[in-house]
């Protein structure tokens, strides 16, 4: 590589270009002040978020409340992706054939860093419809074999288990999620009771989507094995919200994630692991001889990619750690509760959201009697300016609210006011 890209792409890599360098200074300056707070304290310092939430470009013409389909990218990981964009493009195919590789293989490092599995074991996605799909197309399946799921599953992934019924004559086999769980082993035990001979697979949300709970993924996954099955979890939302590694998972066979949500990556980009012991087995979507049978990047053949999502995921990762992940799990978990326990008790007022701390973070859904999710939501915005989205199916029926770390407690309390107002 030439003296002057050499030295473009450097600059590139560390995410410090000229249009950030001051709020990437600010973020620093504003941390440094907080270190000596724990967690759980600084979650209620308003202060201390209203200075993350300027780092962030939020528009003012409504409250977004549904953040957990997409998150907004900070401002300076914005500014270093758009860099990304210009200085791949001034080199173009150079780029693709010299750097391309060296520097996902980068990103890929650090995303396994935080998931705490080795990088070998990762690969980068566009988002975890795709990683769990490349898991379940690439299972050797045989007519009846049997899968595990639940109704409350993401939609997309309930649809591709059916399609590889009709195309392999699998048999899936549903479970319904309670909403408000007594235990953990009441859960385990509505999957274990599934469990027959015939299993080979069960799909667990880590954090259901549509109600935000989390379930006891390492219960789960070591009973499993026990019986011989295979696990998958679905941590489209608890990768970047959840401080955790893939070792409190009880050895789960295949996870996957998207950045887009949680760590705030721009759109494009997901992380499929896969355990090193389960690689071989499994077939690519798209063929790549150059790759070894155990050499988890057989799966991970993309084609002409745009390769600046790639390289924004160092900036994202930067960010994120800047704030520290115990301390965007409190915060979340705390505009939350913010939220559900001044409305909990309402008599026209349903949660579909487990109260223990423990059994939830961000994401909560809400119902009103006498009206339908739809209404509900489209009331929402229409009369008070506040963005949702209607959920009205597997025994849900509300909408789902999603607050980030940009979201303030004053926009909560017109969230709160609005509900009171419409259940009477």
């Amino acid at each position: 590589m030439s003296p002057l890209s050499k030295r473009q792409f450097l600059k590139t890599l560390v995410g410090t270009t000229t249009l950030s360098a001051g709020l990437w200074a600010g973020l620093e300056e504003t941390l440094a002040k907080a270190a000596h707070l724990p967690s759980a304290a600084l979650a209620q310092q308003e202060d201390f978020w209203a200075k993350i939430r300027a780092a962030y470009p939020v528009t003012t013409d409504f409250i977004q409340l549904e953040n957990g389909y997409y998150s907004l990218a900070a401002q300076p990981v914005l500014d270093s992706y758009l860099q990304h964009i210009r200085d791949v493009n001034t080199v173009s195919s150079y780029y693709m054939r010299t750097r391309q590789f060296t520097d996902k293989r980068e990103s890929q490092k650090q995303l396994a860093n935080l998931l705490g599995c080795s990088s070998d074991e990762l690969i980068i996605t566009r988002n975890t419809t795709e990683s769990l799909d490349t898991v379940i197309a690439g299972l050797n399946w045989k007519a009846g074999d049997e899968v595990i799921m639940a109704e409350q599953d993401y939609g997309a992934m309930l649809d591709m288990f059916k399609l590889q019924a009709r195309r392999h004559g699998i048999v899936n086999r549903t479970v319904s999620l309670p909403n408000h769980p007594k235990s953990d082993e009441e859960i385990v035990s509505l999957y274990e009771k599934t469990i027959t001979p015939k299993t080979r697979l069960l799909m667990v949300c880590h954090m259901v989507n549509i109600t935000g709970q989390i379930l006891p993924i390492r219960q789960i996954a070591e009973m499993t094995h026990k019986h011989g099955v295979e696990v998958m979890v679905d941590g489209a939302h608890a990768f970047g919200q959840l401080a955790f590694s893939i070792a409190d998972l009880g050895g789960c066979d295949y996870y996957a994630s998207s950045l887009h949500k949680w760590l705030g990556t721009p759109l494009g980009a997901g992380i499929l692991y896969v355990r090193q012991d389960k690689i071989s087995a499994l077939w690519p979507l798209f063929a790549d001889s150059s790759v070894a049978d155990d050499d988890i990047r057989k799966l991970n053949h993309t084609g002409t990619h745009p390769v600046a999502t790639d390289l924004a995921i160092q900036d994202a990762i930067r960010f994120h750690n800047g704030i520290g992940i115990e301390r965007k799990e409190a915060r979340l978990r705390y505009l939350q509760h913010y939220w559900t326990d001044q409305v909990r008790n309402h008599p026209n007022i349903v949660l579909n959201t487990p109260e223990a701390l423990a059994r939830s973070c961000a994401i909560a859904n809400v119902g009103v009697a006498g009206k339908t999710p739809a209404e509900l939501a489209k009331t929402l915005f229409e009369k008070y300016k506040i963005f949702t989205v209607s959920i009205d199916s597997a025994n849900v029926h509300g909408v789902r609210v999603t607050p980030h770390l940009y979201t303030t407690t004053a926009e909560l309390d017109t969230f709160v006011r609005a509900l009171k107002e419409l259940a009477g």
